[in-house]
């Protein structure tokens, strides 16, 4: 994981590294992508250093959200192709994440480009869709959430991956 120190991102809000800032707030600010996927991909980052998204305080999560809708409504009237939005938020290495302090791409979609996910066509056929919802309500998360829910919670979390591994 990146340390405040070396993280690109906490050397762009503290201004020892250039960017072309589209938006800045008490919490958040908004930048073009270096590397972008489409013309306007913006990414909007918190002031604060968070690696992850569960790091990041509930102040500077909502205000990612909102600073990326204005974002989004301006880049909708901005004049570049975009007739959709992509909002994506890659939450690890596993995820695809590359700069470890957490941020949210904000990207236009002209017409014409392939879609940005596919579905697993074998995900809708599996029996676990419909117990998946009630295991994510149980909130389902890291080990340290899961000594904290109870015997129960977790004997359910267990015969659910019990059945997955079984289909």
């Amino acid at each position: 994981m990146t340390e405040p120190a070396a993280c690109v991102f906490c050397r762009i809000v503290e201004g020892r590294e250039q960017a072309s800032f589209v938006a800045q707030g008490a919490d958040v600010l908004a930048f073009l992508d270096l590397h972008p996927i489409t013309e306007g991909h913006t990414l909007i980052v918190p002031r604060k250093h968070a690696a992850s998204i569960g790091e990041v305080d509930e102040v500077s999560a909502v205000a990612m959200w909102s600073l990326a809708r204005r974002v989004a409504a301006a880049l909708g009237a901005s004049g570049l192709r975009c007739e959709a939005i992509n909002f994506f938020l890659a939450d690890g290495a596993a995820a695809g994440q590359e700069v470890f302090h957490s941020h949210l791409h904000v990207i236009p979609r002209p017409g014409g480009l392939p879609r940005a996910f596919a579905r697993d066509p074998a995900l809708a056929r599996r029996r676990l869709r419909d117990q998946l919802p009630a295991a994510l309500r149980g909130g389902r998360g890291s080990e340290g959430a899961r000594r904290h829910r109870g015997a129960a919670s977790e004997a359910a979390l267990l015969r659910l991956e019990h059945r997955r591994s079984a289909s």
